[in-house]
């Protein structure tokens, strides 16, 4: 217990180290943006013939306090991690006065369930495949199988998104190519709302289902194929046991160890994968806002989806770095 005591003490020390190099990683790159949001909101407000210049400087120093810019460089670092452990990263500039949280929370349940979803998906195929061609490696149907996934694996993200749109939404159009579901639906639990959010989401998790099998593919038949020379698979068919119990559980058991792991740290990188894919489908999620943000120079927007991202993913990993040992007990302790 003292043993996974301190493992879990170590492995939390790597996670706040992690997340405070990303979070003013983020700090600072936003921070040196030639962009300033409280001048770009001014401009706008003057825009509109607020001219007078005791208003306009009352107006700008509301503005720095508002999005956390008022005072040196180490005193904003330390307001905006008061900020983050708040959960407040000030207004949006795109979509001025709402708060950045606010648009975060409406776009985070795309990207999750888009994500989550074909990531799950790519995996399970992926390594159902694998697995199956790693042991029946003289299989002529799972050679085949094998060239067709391995011909997927190296293309870009994009190019399969932009063949897909292509071809299922102009040359045979069946599935929508934009939105994230019809925009006369109230939200809502409704088998109308349900059926409209999976048709429009079909084609951005076929591309992100497309691209994953490959890496999943490769891996569990590398795994598979190294595993059936031990010793226990050896005397497992000399022994006479059947060649769907040896692959069950001798085989494809054992191999799932580290496949899970990997699961499990692409679960907690959705937010990497999501940008490509919901640029190209117009998709609602956190991977638009991001470009709209970045195109609209909204600074608290960028920096809020940045450190959100950050500390995801580090949760993720923390997370897993923490059960892993329950799983797997070869990791060691202390």
């Amino acid at each position: 217990m003292n043993g996974f005591l301190i493992y879990v003490a170590k492995r939390f020390g790597q996670f706040v180290f992690v997340v405070v190099t990303g979070v003013t990683l983020a700090f600072l790159i936003a921070h040196f943006s030639p962009v300033d949001p409280v001048e770009q909101t001014l401009s706008l407000v003057t825009s509109f013939g607020a001219t007078d210049p005791r208003s306009v400087e009352i107006l700008r120093q509301s503005l720095r306090e508002l999005y956390g810019t008022d005072g040196s460089l180490i005193e904003q670092y330390f307001l905006f991690w008061s900020r983050v452990v708040r959960g407040d990263f000030g207004p949006s500039l795109s979509a001025f006065p709402t708060p950045v949280m606010t648009i975060i929370s409406r776009a985070l349940p795309w990207t999750i369930g888009l994500l989550t979803l074909a990531t799950i998906i790519a995996w399970v195929v992926g390594n159902t495949l694998g697995a199956i061609a790693g042991y029946f490696r003289d299989s002529r149907v799972m050679k085949v199988v094998g060239l067709f996934v391995m011909a997927l694996q190296p293309i870009p993200t994009y190019i399969s998104g932009l063949t897909l749109l292509i071809v299922f939404g102009f040359l045979w159009p069946i599935l929508p190519i934009s939105g994230g579901a019809q925009l006369n639906l109230e939200p809502g639990f409704t088998w109308a709302y349900i059926t409209s959010v999976i048709q429009y989401g079909t084609l951005p998790a076929l591309t992100l289902v497309l691209v994953g099998i490959g890496g999943w593919f490769i891996s569990m038949r590398s795994l598979v194929s190294n595993i059936v020379t031990d010793d226990h698979v050896v005397y497992a068919e000399l022994g006479g046991v059947s060649s769907r119990t040896v692959f069950s559980q001798y085989v494809a058991r054992n191999a799932m160890l580290p496949q899970v792991t990997g699961l499990a740290l692409s679960l907690g990188n959705v937010f990497g994968g999501a940008v490509i894919v919901e640029f190209i489908f117009n998709y609602p999620g956190i991977g638009k806002l991001m470009v709209a943000g970045i195109y609209a120079g909204d600074y608290s927007l960028v920096l809020g989806v940045t450190t959100f991202s950050v500390i995801a993913v580090a949760v993720a990993v923390f997370l897993i770095d923490i059960t892993y040992p329950l799983i797997d007990p070869r990791v060691k302790l202390g």
